[in-house]
C-alpha cells in the first residue's frame, strides 16, 4: 500500500518526527500542544506533520504504528508515544538522553 511506504520513508528520513493535529505554532489539540511545548523545551530540530491536512495519514498511522491516538512521536525510526508517555519521560529525565542523542 502507498500511505504506508509514504509514513516509513517519512519516519526513516527524518531523525524527529512528530504526528500532530495542527502545527507547532498553531496546535489543534491539548495533547499536541503539551507535547510541542515538551520537544521546544530541549531547543532540538523536529520534523511535524499535522495530520489534519493529511486524512490519508492520519488514517493509516494508527495501523502503521499500532499506536491509536495522535500526537506520535518517532525518534530513530522507533515509535516514542503519545502524550502521556513523553510526559513520564520528560518528568524522569528518560527523554533527555532520547532527543538529545538523536538530535544531530
Amino acid at each position: 500500500m502507498k500511505i504506508f511506504e509514504k509514513i516509513k520513508k517519512q519516519i526513516s528520513n527524518n531523525p524527529i518526527i512528530l504526528y500532530m493535529k495542527g502545527s507547532p505554532r498553531n496546535p489543534k489539540c491539548g495533547f499536541s500542544d503539551k507535547t510541542v511545548k515538551i520537544l521546544m523545551s530541549y531547543k532540538i530540530k523536529f520534523v511535524y506533520i499535522n495530520v489534519l491536512n493529511n486524512p490519508d495519514i492520519r488514517k493509516y498511522l494508527p495501523k502503521y504504528a499500532n499506536w491509536p491516538t495522535f500526537p506520535q512521536l518517532w525518534v530513530n525510526g522507533k515509535l516514542i508515544g503519545g502524550y502521556d508517555i513523553l510526559y513520564n519521560m520528560y518528568c524522569n529525565k528518560e527523554l533527555d538522553n532520547i532527543l538529545i542523542k538523536n538530535n544531530n
